[in-house]
């Protein structure tokens, strides 16, 4: 004769896991995950935790085509997007303009192999991811920023050399005033999906520096000129090394520049660059909506 089973007994653990889950089911019909960005309720499991699906869906990428070096956009303003016109005479359609040089390239230094931006900063919710993790504290908004930057596509002598990512270091007073440096949770948002460790002393900034946003081109670059270093003992971890500066944004590629230099003089062979934001060039063309359809 078959006799019901003795219930199995549960232990304390998987018993205060299961409070634990009722509770955070109770917190969240109660309270609501809000978007940090829109502050609209959402459900962050069922979008991307602290930002709505709707505001990552409203990032707008760089225009293609993009330079193959430094990820800008190529089209520029001088360039018509318009059908070009058919010659009556000879009822043959006028051939396509080449590409205009790269404008954006020779601000680059020479040792700077290769960049790539995910977003622009003047359309689009770009803007507002970096003032929410830059200014308003929100350090979990760096997850989605940082798997978006790991989704960008590099040459491939980049991925193939890369050996670590080194976050854009802070000067110790505004290190005290955030709180966490956002270069450094980009990276390691975005390092698990390039398999790469992340370096957070081989470059350290010697000098406090006056924010960039107000400054020109030329003032950007006295500002952050001889502002980092690499320090001696990790020199030898550096020396003839291809690693990957991380930035919240880049505009004048000013900082990032000076980056460069010191990583060279630290041993470094090569540096390529990853930001989440990009100030647009007085050129560029702006980004037609189809555009924000390719994150």
């Amino acid at each position: 004769m078959l006799r019901a089973a003795d219930p199995q007994p549960v232990s304390p653990a998987d018993d205060g896991a299961w409070w634990r889950s009722l509770a955070r089911g109770a917190l969240d019909l109660l309270l609501p995950g809000a978007c940090a960005l829109c502050r609209r309720a959402h459900n962050p499991d069922a979008s991307n935790g602290i930002v709505c699906g709707m505001c990552i869906a409203k990032l707008v990428p760089l225009t293609l085509p993009i330079c193959e070096r430094c990820g800008h956009p190529r089209l520029s303003l001088a360039m018509p997007l318009a059908p070009l016109p058919i010659d009556p005479a000879t009822r043959v359609r006028a051939p396509e303009p080449a590409l205009p040089p790269c404008r954006w390239c020779p601000r680059l230094d020479p040792a700077l192999r290769a960049v790539r931006s995910v977003a622009r900063m003047d359309s689009g919710t770009g803007a507002e991811f970096v003032h929410a993790l830059k200014y308003q504290g929100w350090e979990r908004v760096a997850a989605p920023m940082g798997e978006r930057m790991a989704r960008l596509s590099f040459p491939d002598d980049v991925v193939r050399e890369r050996v670590a990512l080194i976050p854009l270091p802070l000067g110790a007073g505004r290190l005290r005033e955030r709180g966490y440096n956002q270069a450094e949770l980009l990276a390691r948002a975005a390092a698990p999906a390039w398999k790469l460790p992340v370096w957070t002393e081989t470059l350290v900034r010697v000098r406090d520096t006056q924010s960039q946003v107000r400054l020109t081109p030329s003032e950007r670059a006295s500002n952050v000129s001889q502002a980092f270093v690499v320090p001696k003992h990790r020199q030898s971890a550096l020396r003839g090394q291809h690693v990957v500066l991380v930035d919240d944004v880049i505009t004048t590629a000013a900082t990032v520049n000076a980056a460069v230099q010191a990583l060279l003089a630290g041993g470094a062979r090569i540096v390529s660059c990853v930001t989440f934001g990009r100030a647009p060039d007085p050129g560029d063309r702006a980004a037609p909506d189809s555009d924000s359809t390719r994150n």
